[in-house]
C-alpha cells in the first residue's frame, strides 16, 4: 500500500513554481533543484519528480498526464471490481446449476 502523501498540492505547485521562476539563474536544472529543495524542505529527488510531473502535466515531456494517471487508476479499479463480480456470478451460476442437476425429478 502507499502511504499518504506529505505535502499538500498547493505546497508542491509552489515549489514547482519556484524552480521554474529560478531556473535560469543556475547552471542547470539539478542545480536548481537542489537550490529549491533546501529552501523548500524536501529532498532534490521528491522536488525533481514533481517538475517533471510538471513538466509532462504542461505538455513539455512525454508521459502519462496526472489527468490520465488518475482515470487509469479508476479504470482499473473498475476492471478489477468487475472481474470479482463476473467471478462470483460465474460461481454463483454453477451452483444453481449443479443444484438443478441434483433435483429429484416430480412424479
Amino acid at each position: 500500500m502507499k502511504k499518504g502523501t506529505r505535502y499538500s498540492p498547493e505546497y508542491r505547485e509552489r515549489a514547482v513554481r519556484m524552480l521554474f521562476e529560478q531556473q535560469d539563474q543556475h547552471s542547470s536544472q539539478w542545480a536548481a533543484i537542489n537550490s529549491i529543495a533546501a529552501k523548500v524542505g524536501c529532498t532534490p529527488e521528491t522536488l525533481r519528480k514533481w517538475v517533471k510531473q510538471a513538466e509532462i502535466d504542461q505538455g513539455k515531456r512525454d508521459g502519462l498526464t496526472s489527468a490520465d494517471r488518475d482515470r487509469l487508476k479508476e479504470l482499473e479499479r473498475e476492471n478489477r471490481e468487475l472481474k470479482q463480480a463476473n467471478e462470483i456470478l460465474r460461481k454463483a451460476s454453477a451452483f444453481f446449476a449443479q443444484a438443478e442437476l441434483d433435483r429429484r425429478p416430480k412424479k
